[in-house]
């Protein structure tokens, strides 16, 4: 590739190499260091004038310094008159605040676009963001690739049956990327809802709701109506402490909250009523709070809560889906619903960025309700953790990202690529 240039910043070195060995070139030289008072420091060791410069910077455990040090890189390029500067950055720091959660919190990564714009960025490249509507945050072209088919390949090739498998959002926020999933391996999918407010009496029922729709339809002139029954299956346990209660426990708490007496009832319902909760009042205004942001917080885990499952997974494996795994909680709570009380007989973590923050990855392995954890390797994940957990399986994006920044400097279609991911690979 003549007129291009790759640069390969600290944060995931290694996925960097993958790329430059997919694209059959060597890495530009470049000299990235830190000063004894903390400040980054960058080096250019060839000439980028006139070229297409792709800088690869994923977010990583030390995001901050990563990002200070990709700004300075792309201010380096814009100022060897670099032609086109591309940030590659696999996993977009920030994600999560790509809205404002409270009245007085800031839309972080709005801010980090608005920095990668100013620091002279032409074009950004990032894989699965956690909101779709990040890319309206630039002024600049985005391309947000899918990891969707990637993950879907995998899952025909090594996941038993996977016809009658069902593809899981563990929680509302996720309903869209699971049906996009679900509709890329002609399978079923459900949904997980999380409440802490709700009524007690519902612990451990299970329920089939059954919906008689009239519909009309016409034959030869003549019109004729027929009943369809709509039947959705409904799963509701209790969570204690982050763990899901099998359906004996939730009932033997049903019956405790029943044998109550009516006026401690009435006054623990009053203590209630006058203990301020603002966190409920803002996701009873807000519903697109009630998303994964909020399940690992601790406030949240610390409350009694009720998970419901909207689907059958009865004798079938239950794939749950979602973008990113950071924190442990929601994910162990969702495995132990599908498989004590839902009946599935095996659970698939699949995600895009394997973030594992602290001791998640081996709260995940350890989980005997949880039989693989499928990521990618957008977001550098140590060796020796890939080695202890068994669960853990990593598969490789890069060809991806080689495609998408051959295409570009060579100015061909980069939407082809989303319908053909799959083959890349």
């Amino acid at each position: 590739m003549r007129k291009c240039k790759v640069f390969v910043g600290n944060s995931h070195p290694k996925l960097g190499k993958l790329v430059c060995e997919r694209l059959g070139i060597e890495p530009a030289p470049v000299s990235l260091k830190n000063f004894a008072n903390g400040e980054t420091s960058v080096q250019i060791g060839v000439s980028v004038r006139d070229e297409d410069v792709y800088i690869i910077q994923s977010g990583s455990s030390e995001t901050n310094d990563h990002i200070m040090e990709l700004l300075i890189l792309i201010s380096a390029c814009k100022g060897g008159s670099a032609a086109k500067i591309t940030a590659v950055i696999p996993s977009f720091p920030y994600a999560k605040q790509s809205k404002m959660k409270k009245h007085r919190g800031a839309i972080t990564a709005r801010m980090l676009a608005n920095l990668l714009i100013m620091a002279g960025a032409d074009h950004v490249v990032s894989m699965d963001l956690h909101a779709s509507q990040m890319q309206g945050f630039f002024s600049k072209p985005v391309d947000n690739l899918y990891a969707g088919p990637t993950l879907a390949k995998w899952i025909r090739h090594n996941i038993e049956n996977y016809q009658d498998a069902v593809v899981v959002s563990k929680n509302p926020g996720g309903a869209k990327r699971v049906t996009s999933l679900a509709d890329n391996l002609k399978i079923n999918f459900a949904m997980i809802h999380t409440d802490r407010e709700r009524n007690k009496e519902s612990y451990g029922h299970s329920t089939q709701h059954q919906q008689s729709v009239v519909s009309t339809r016409e034959e030869d002139g003549l019109a004729e109506e027929e009943d369809v029954i709509c039947s959705t299956d409904v799963q509701t346990a209790r969570i204690v402490k982050g763990h899901v209660l099998d359906e004996e426990a939730s009932a033997e708490a049903a019956e405790a909250f029943a044998r109550t007496p009516s006026k401690s009832r009435k006054s623990s319902m009053a203590s209630k009523a006058i203990r301020p909760i603002i966190a409920h009042r803002e996701s009873e205004i807000n519903y697109d709070n009630n998303n994964s942001d909020d399940e690992d917080e601790p406030e949240f885990n610390a409350s009694e809560k009720v998970i419901t499952l909207v689907g059958n997974v009865q004798d079938r494996a239950a794939i749950i889906v979602d973008d990113m795994i950071d924190k442990h909680a929601a994910f162990i709570a969702a495995a132990e619903h599908l498989r004590k009380n839902c009946g599935a007989k095996q659970c698939y973590i699949v995600a895009t960025h394997g973030i594992f923050s602290n001791d998640c990855l081996e709260r995940l392995n350890g989980c005997p309700y949880i039989d693989g954890i499928i990521v990618t390797n957008t977001y550098p994940i140590p060796e020796e953790k890939i080695q202890k957990c068994k669960k853990l399986t990593v598969i490789d994006v890069s060809p991806i990202f080689a495609e998408c920044i051959r295409r570009d400097h060579f100015g061909e279609s980069i939407s082809v690529l989303f319908d053909s991911l799959a083959s890349v690979v």
